[in-house]
């Protein structure tokens, strides 16, 4: 067991899941808007196993997905983090950034801000050489939080390879960032 990193910027805490997350988890996961790029929705069994995987990984290795909660009030709002990329894609191994927030918290940049301070500790404290992301063509506001971040794409299109081919989702851009 490695030990837990916790991350704080402004306003956010990027945290080791706690089974209190589970319901909210569970709706965002089931919210057809937060779910839009993404082939389904989850049931709440599925979320739960999501949710149960980011906390082994984390417990593991010391981060991840992480648990975000809005400092001032202690509310969940959904996860930010990095994830290993073992053999899934051409371009594995690598370590990706990424997001996925409730609605109520879209539009203020949240998802920026974690995502900033999950690369500050890719470099800082991992010293990984570069962190990519990647999401559906027609992602264009999480292509929007990738440029914020500084990140650059690729124009590595592929295809998804757990989303059957032809699927308006299955095609996916690429961006990496090799430094903040």
């Amino acid at each position: 067991m490695a030990t837990v990193i916790s991350l704080e910027t402004d306003r956010l805490i990027l945290r080791q899941w706690q089974d209190e997350d589970r319901e909210p988890f569970a709706q965002m996961n089931a919210d057809i808007e937060v779910m839009k790029y993404f082939p389904r929705c989850l049931s709440r069994l599925q979320s739960d196993a999501m949710l149960q995987r980011c906390r082994d990984l984390i417990a593991e290795r010391g981060w991840g997905f992480w648990a975000v909660e809005k400092k001032a009030t202690g509310q969940f709002i959904g996860l930010v983090g990095l994830h290993q990329l073992v053999d899934e894609f051409p371009f594995s191994p690598c370590v990706e950034v990424g997001w996925r927030l409730s609605r109520p918290y879209w539009g203020q940049g949240y998802a920026t801000e974690a995502g900033r301070e999950s690369l500050r500790f890719a470099f800082q404290t991992l010293q990984l050489p570069s962190v990519v992301s990647f999401t559906s063509l027609v992602n264009q506001p999480s292509q929007a939080v990738m440029q914020r971040l500084g990140m650059m794409d690729t124009q590595e299109n592929l295809l998804h390879p757990k989303i059957e081919a032809g699927h308006w989702l299955s095609e996916h851009v690429l961006y990496r960032i090799s430094c903040l």
